[in-house]
């Protein structure tokens, strides 16, 4: 069960089966149903959650109820309103299972207590937390620097499964386009792959 989890620990991190067996000791195997929330907006956010298998998305509302998507993440992922955990005050974001998942969640005091015991995974909790930062940070330049197509040729680059496991609508909102705006990039690759193939 938590063979995936452990590869993903071990490409930052060396620990013994030990250290692991005592990191999976504090971990909840949790099942969500497509649809259904790991946490929501407003609610105080008590725990991570490695996604270890479907896929969730992190979203917050706006006054005019729009949903904006910030993140999809898969399988080999973590998912949390990180403000929420690390402050203990309600959540900005909401997040929904996309598919039917199983997640370990790691709730806040547990998270604490391995800090404690396992330096080590500070550590690597440290390594997860610079990545997402980099990663939000090459996502707002790609926002503001590149058109929606190459935003959208880069997803699908990285993610080649997403758009036969995640609705056009989401993929619209994460990439901040309409899904009228999507629909027209798919119709205008397709018609460019048809060029070539001809």
């Amino acid at each position: 069960m938590f063979g995936q989890l452990r590869a993903h620990i071990e490409k930052r991190i060396s620990i013994s089966d030990e250290e692991f067996d005592l990191f999976c000791s504090m971990l909840e195997v949790k099942h969500l149903r497509k649809k259904s929330t790991f946490a929501r907006a407003g609610d105080i956010c008590r725990f991570q959650a490695y996604i270890n298998i479907g896929c969730m998305k992190t979203y917050y509302t706006d006054t005019k109820m729009r949903e904006h998507v910030i993140q999809i993440g898969f399988e080999d992922w973590w998912a949390a309103d990180l403000k929420s955990f690390i402050t203990n005050q309600p959540a900005d974001f909401t997040i929904e299972a996309l598919e039917d998942s199983e997640i370990f969640t790691l709730d806040r005091i547990a998270h604490e207590k391995l800090m404690r015991t396992l330096p080590s995974f500070e550590h690597f909790f440290r390594l997860l937390l610079q990545r997402g930062y980099v990663s939000l940070q090459q996502r707002f330049v790609g926002h503001v620097s590149r058109s929606a197509e190459d935003r959208y040729l880069t997803l699908i680059k990285h993610f080649p499964s997403m758009e036969k496991r995640i609705p056009q609508h989401t993929i619209a909102s994460y990439l901040g386009i309409t899904p009228e705006a999507l629909s027209r990039i798919r119709k205008t690759q397709i018609e460019r792959q048809r060029g070539k193939n001809s």
